[in-house]
């Protein structure tokens, strides 16, 4: 399931749980909302990542095109 989902979920079990007096059905839902968040904390973190080494490769391959511009002058 997607983050988002996961959230929603446990809000809505969250509620249900307290709403009954279900306390396992309030700590399910307090965990599955925690997972979400987790998961969607985890998404912002890899993406970030993913443009660090994007913008890593560029680097590499401007200097390896400047090298070669400078070893074909001479």
């Amino acid at each position: 399931m997607g983050a988002k989902t996961d959230q929603l979920k446990g809000k809505a079990k969250e509620a249900v749980g307290a709403f009954t007096g279900d306390k396992d059905l309030e700590s399910e839902g307090k965990a599955d909302r925690r997972s979400g968040e987790a998961k969607e904390k985890l998404h912002h973190v890899k993406s970030k990542v993913e443009d660090v080494i994007e913008k890593s490769e560029d680097k590499v391959e401007e200097g390896i095109d400047k090298t070669k511009d400078v070893l074909h002058r001479k």
